[in-house]
C-alpha cells in the first residue's frame, strides 16, 4: 500500500482500491454489479470522519484489471484477498446494494474476518430477496415515455447483450426512482458501467440465491441492516434477511431516504455504524 492506494493479485487480474481516515478498519463494498465504486465517495469521506475505510474497484472496471469469472464464489475471494492485502485479520465490512448482497456471502464463509456487518438497502437473502418487487417499483416510478427504451435495455443487458453505453443509459433513465424524491434526484454521475460483469454476476447470483437463507441461519456476527424506507426497495428485503439470520441482526428503516441514504440523510449510516459497533 502506498500514499492510500493498493493492489491485490487475483484470479484473472488485480484488484485497485484506496484506504482512507483512521481508526478500526473498514472494508466497503460498492453496489451494481459493473458500476465504478467512485459512486461511493461521498460515504467514504463521511466513515473515514472515525475509520480507516477503504474500498476497492471490483472485478469488471478500470483501475482494476480482473475480469471474468464472476461467480459470487470469486468475489467474496476477492473480499478476503483485499483484507489480506490490507493486513485485516478482522474488520467491519459494510455493503450497499449489490455490495450488501456480497456481504451476505462473505458472512457464512468467512464469519470470523467480519467483526460486525452493516447492510445497506440490499437484495435480501430469503426467496427472491425482493427483485420482483424492487424491479416493478422501479418501473413504476419512472416515465412512461421512458419504460419502453428501459425495458429494452435491461433485458438485453441480462442476457449479457447490447453494451456498456447501453446499460449506461438505462441507469440514467432509472435513476430518479432509487430516491425518495425522483424529482428531487441527485445528479446522475456514473461515468462507466460494465455489462458482462452485470449479466455474469447476476446470473450467478439467481443461482446462489435459493440456499442463501439456510446459510444465514445462525450467525454470530453482528449485523445491521440499514433500509430506506421511501425507496424502491422493499424493506421486506432487509426484514427477512434479518430474521434468516437471528438474534445477531437487527434493522433500522430511515425515514425521507431511498436507495442512497447517505446522500439524503447525511450522517445517518455514519450514526448507524457507531450503534453497530457499540460507540
Amino acid at each position: 500500500m502506498q500514499d492510500g492506494q493498493f493492489e491485490v493479485v487475483v484470479d484473472g487480474g488485480r484488484l485497485r482500491g484506496s484506504v482512507t481516515g483512521h481508526g478500526d478498519p473498514v472494508l466497503l463494498l460498492h453496489g451494481g454489479p459493473g458500476l465504478p465504486c467512485s459512486y461511493l465517495g461521498p460515504l467514504v469521506d463521511q466513515l473515514a470522519d472515525g475509520d480507516e475505510v477503504a474500498c476497492y474497484q471490483q472485478r469488471g472496471l478500470p483501475p482494476s484489471t480482473a475480469g471474468a469469472p464472476y461467480d459470487l464464489r470469486t468475489q467474496v475471494a476477492d473480499a478476503i484477498a483485499v483484507l489480506d492485502a490490507l493486513g485485516w485479520e478482522r474488520a467491519v465490512v459494510a455493503g450497499h446494494s449489490w455490495g450488501g448482497h456480497l456481504l451476505l456471502h462473505l458472512l457464512p464463509d468467512h464469519p470470523e474476518r467480519v467483526s460486525a456487518a452493516l447492510v445497506i438497502d440490499t437484495l435480501g437473502g430469503v426467496g427472491d430477496g425482493g427483485e420482483a418487487e424492487f424491479d416493478a417499483e422501479m418501473l413504476r416510478r419512472t416515465p412512461a415515455q421512458d419504460l419502453a427504451r428501459v425495458e429494452q435495455l435491461e433485458a438485453q443487458a441480462m442476457q449479457g447483450l447490447g453494451s456498456d453505453a447501453d446499460l449506461m443509459e438505462s441507469m440514467r433513465l432509472l435513476w430518479p426512482a432509487y430516491f425518495a424524491d425522483p424529482a428531487a434526484a441527485a445528479p446522475f454521475s456514473l461515468e462507466a458501467f460494465s455489462v458482462e460483469a452485470y449479466a455474469a454476476t447476476f446470473a450467478s447470483l439467481h443461482d446462489e440465491l435459493p440456499g442463501l437463507a439456510a446459510r444465514l441461519a445462525g450467525i454470530a456476527v453482528p449485523t445491521l441492516f440499514v433500509h430506506g424506507a421511501a425507496g424502491p426497495m422493499p424493506v421486506t428485503a432487509s426484514t427477512d434477511s434479518a430474521e434468516a439470520i437471528g438474534p445477531s441482526a437487527s434493522v433500522e428503516v430511515l425515514a425521507d431516504a431511498g436507495h442512497f441514504p447517505w446522500v439524503e440523510r447525511p450522517g445517518a449510516i455514519r450514526a448507524a455504524l457507531d450503534r453497530l459497533t457499540g460507540r
